[in-house]
C-alpha cells in the first residue's frame, strides 16, 4: 500500500522541480523534508552515491511501497556505511528484500536486526498447515493500476477510496491525484460496476479514506486529512482524522470531527463491531508501542468513552492498522511488526472473554511479499474483500473463504530451565515414533513454536540452542478432538547444569580443568594430563552436541615463532588424545597462541610464578 494511505500523514505539496536545472543535494533534502518522494527520488538518482544521498533514496521508494526500487540503494548502504547505520535500517532493508522476493538475504537482514535467526520458508510452510482457511482471491478491476482501497460494506453496495477523480490536485508524496470516496455495485464475476463518486458532502479537495457504515445505514465515519499543516516536532503536517457524518433524507450532513483527534498525531481506519457499540481505529498518538497502533473507543449515545490501547499481544513496535471487527468479536487487522511475508500482512485474533489471542497470519493464499491490508468479510457467505499492492499499484480483491483441512498441531514455547525466560532464536525440533525429523523451526522473538501432527501417533519434540543442553518431550496424540497440546520445553545452559563450565568476564563459556603440563620443548601427553583429558572426554560424551576449542598457551621465555610452533603441537597434541578416546573429530578444533595472550602482561620481566600462571591449556566451548 502507498505510504501515503499507510501513514496519511499528507502534505498538499505542488512542488515542481525541473530537472533541466543542475540537482543539488540541498534541494533534494528539501523534497525529501516536504515529503516530494516522487520528485526527491529523481533528483537523487542524479546525485553522488554519498550515505545520505543513499539513505534518503532507499528510504524515497520505501514510503512509496517500491520495495524493489529501494532494495538497490540499501543494499549499496549497507555494503559500504554497515557499521554507521541505525537499528531501524534493518529493519526496513529487510522489509525492501522481501519486496524483491530476496527471501534468504531478508531472513539474514531480518535476523540482524531481531538478534536471532529468521527462517520466513519453514514459517510459511508451518504456517500453511494451522491457518483455519484458505482464500480464493479474484482482482476487482481490470486495471492494475485502479488506485483503490480501503473498501467497506455499505448495504448492498460497497464504498471504497480511490485516486480515480483526475481532476483532483496531485499529492507530492506519490504524485497521484488526492483521494475521493466511491461508491459501487459487485457484479456476479465480482468485478467493480456502476462506480460513482460517493458524495459531494462527504469529498472535499483534501483526502478521504475508508468510510464505515452503522447497521442502519444513518451513520457513518471515515478519514480526511487536514487542510492545513500545523507543525509537528520539526516538521509542518497535515495529519488525519477521523469524521462522523448523519443521513438525513439521503443528504449527508452534520459532518462532525471525533473529540479524541488532534492536529499533533492521526486517528484513522475506523471499523465498528457488531452492534455498533464500539469503533476501533489505527493511531500514531503519544503513548503508543511505535508508529501506528490498534484502539477502540466504546460509543455510549451521541458520546464516546475513554480511548483503549490495545496490548502488545496486538500492537507492536512497528506498524498495526486497518482494523475488522466481525460478529464474533474476532479482530482482523493489517501488521508488519508481527512476522509475515513482507510489508503489510493480515492477520486475525480471537477474542476469549475480552482478551485478544495471540494474532496469526492469514497465510500465502492471501498474503503477498507487498502490502496486505484492509480485510473484511460476510461471514454467512464467507465471501469479502481485502486490498493490496501486490501489482505495483493500490487494488481491491474480492476472495471466497474456504476451510482448511483440519490438522493436529502441538504447540508450546521455548524458555530457560532456570529463569524462566523465553529463548527466541532456539531451534526446535519433531521427531516421529522412528526417531525421524518431520518438522523444525526455529522459533521468532515470542519464543512459540507450532507444528503440524498426525492422530494416535506418538512424537519427540526438541529444543536446542548453542551453549544450552538439547531437551526432548514425549506426546502421544489421538483423535476425540483434541487438535492442540501444548508443551513448554525447558532448555538448561552448559553453566547452570555443570560447575566446571563458566562463563567468564570477556562474554564466552569456559570449561575450567587443572592445568596440563607438558615437559620442556615437549608435546607428549603426560600421565596428569591425560587424567585431566579424561575428565573432558566424559563431558563431551555427556554432551555429543558440544564442540570445543582447545587452545595452547606458552610463556613468553624464548622466540615468538618458537612458541607459537610448540603451542599449536600441544593442542594439537591434546586433540589427538580427545579423538583417540572417542570424540569426533569435526567437534574439535585446536589452536596455538604462543605467548601472545598473557594472562598476567609482564613483559620481559615475569617471575616464575608469573610464567607459570601464562604456561596454559585452556578449553573454550563454541557452541
Amino acid at each position: 500500500m502507498k505510504r501515503s494511505k499507510i501513514i496519511l500523514a499528507l502534505l498538499a505539496l505542488t512542488t515542481s522541480v525541473c530537472f533541466s536545472q543542475r540537482a543539488s543535494l540541498k534541494k533534494a533534502n528539501k523534497l525529501f523534508e516536504q515529503r516530494a518522494y516522487v520528485e526527491a527520488a529523481k533528483m537523487y538518482q542524479q546525485l553522488k552515491p554519498s550515505q545520505e544521498v543513499l539513505q534518503n533514496l532507499g528510504d524515497s521508494y520505501f514510503y512509496n511501497s517500491q520495495m524493489r526500487q529501494a532494495r538497490t540503494p540499501y543494499s549499496a548502504l549497507y555494503t559500504n556505511y554497515k557499521d554507521s547505520l541505525p537499528k531501524e535500517f534493518y529493519f526496513k532493508y529487510a522489509h525492501a528484500l522481501l519486496g524483491a522476493k530476496d527471501i534468504e538475504k531478508a531472513d539474514e537482514i531480518m535476523g540482524e536486526y531481531l538478534g536471532y535467526a529468521v527462517d520466513t520458508k519453514k514459517f510459511i510452510e508451518n504456517l500453511n498447515k494451522i491457518v483455519p482457511y484458505m482464500y480464493e482471491i479474484t482482482r476487482m478491476s481490470q486495471s492494475a493500476r485502479s488506485g483503490d482501497f480501503g473498501i467497506g460494506f455499505y448495504g448492498d453496495k460497497v464504498v471504497f477510496a480511490s485516486l480515480r477523480n483526475s481532476e483532483n490536485p496531485h499529492y507530492g508524496w506519490n504524485d497521484q491525484p488526492y483521494l475521493d470516496l466511491f461508491e459501487a455495485r459487485v457484479s456476479s464475476k465480482k468485478e467493480l460496476i456502476d462506480i460513482k463518486p460517493f458524495s459531494e458532502e462527504i469529498n472535499s479537495k483534501t483526502h478521504e479514506s475508508n468510510a464505515v457504515f452503522t447497521k442502519d445505514g444513518k451513520t457513518m465515519y471515515f478519514s480526511r486529512t487536514n487542510h492545513e499543516r500545523v507543525p509537528v516536532g520539526d516538521e509542518m503536517v497535515a495529519t488525519v482524522k477521523l469524521y462522523r457524518a448523519e443521513r438525513i433524507d439521503s443528504i449527508w450532513t452534520n459532518i462532525t470531527e471525533l473529540p479524541f483527534c488532534s492536529d499533533q498525531f492521526s486517528t484513522q481506519h475506523p471499523a465498528l463491531n457488531h452492534d455498533d457499540s464500539r469503533l476501533y481505529f489505527s493511531s500514531d498518538r503519544p503513548g503508543g508501542f511505535g508508529s501506528f497502533d490498534i484502539y477502540y473507543v466504546d460509543l455510549i449515545a451521541d458520546s464516546f468513552g475513554q480511548v483503549v490501547h490495545l496490548d502488545n499481544t496486538i500492537n507492536t513496535a512497528h506498524r498495526e492498522q486497518f482494523p475488522f471487527v466481525d460478529s464474533e468479536n474476532t479482530l482482523y487487522f493489517a501488521s508488519d511488526g508481527h512476522q509475515g511475508m513482507g510489508s503489510l500482512d493480515i492477520f486475525m485474533s480471537k477474542n476469549y472473554n475480552g482478551n485478544y489471542s495471540k494474532p496469526l497470519n492469514l497465510g500465502e493464499s492471501i498474503n503477498s511479499e507487498l502490502d496486505d491490508f484492509g480485510y473484511i468479510i460476510k461471514e454467512t457467505s464467507s465471501t469479502g474483500y481485502f486490498s493490496s499492492n501486490r501489482s505495483g499499484y493500490d487494488n481491491l480483491y474480492a476472495f471466497v473463504r474456504k476451510n482448511n483441512e483440519r490438522q493436529f498441531t502441538v504447540e508450546g514455547d521455548v524458555r530457560d530451565k532456570h529463569t524462566k525466560n523465553i529463548l527466541p532464536g532456539t531451534t526446535v525440533t519433531l521427531f516421529d515414533e522412528n526417531g525421524i525429523s518431520v518438522g523444525q523451526m526455529v522459533v521468532g522473538d515470542d519464543a512459540r513454536y507450532v507444528f503440524n501432527t498426525k492422530p494416535n501417533k506418538t512424537y519427540t519434540i526438541e529444543g536446542y540452542r548453542d551453549f544450552y543442553i538439547p531437551t526432548t518431550a514425549t506426546f502421544t496424540t489421538n483423535d476425540d478432538g483434541k487438535i492442540v497440546f501444548g508443551i513448554e520445553l525447558e532448555i538448561e545452559s552448559y553453566d547452570d547444569a555443570e560447575e566446571i563450565v563458566v562463563t567468564k568476564d570477556d562474554g564466552y563459556i569456559y570449561i575450567e580443568l587443572e592445568n596440563i603440563y607438558f615437559d620442556f620443548n615437549k608435546w607428549d601427553i603426560l600421565p596428569q594430563a591425560a587424567k585431566t583429558l579424561d575428565v573432558l572426554v566424559n563431558l563431551l560424551k555427556k554432551y555429543p552436541r558440544m564442540e570445543i576449542q582447545l587452545g595452547a598457551h606458552t610463556d613468553s621465555r624464548a622466540s615468538d615463532l618458537y612458541n607459537l610452533t610448540l603451542s599449536n603441537n600441544r593442542a594439537r597434541a591434546a586433540l589427538e588424545y580427545l579423538v583417540e578416546n572417542g570424540i569426533n573429530r569435526h567437534r574439535l578444533r585446536s589452536k596455538g597462541f604462543g605467548e601472545r595472550v598473557p594472562l598476567v602482561d609482564c613483559g620481559d620481566n615475569c617471575t616464575e610464578d608469573e610464567h607459570a600462571i601464562n604456561r596454559r591449556c585452556e578449553f573454550l566451548i563454541l557452541k
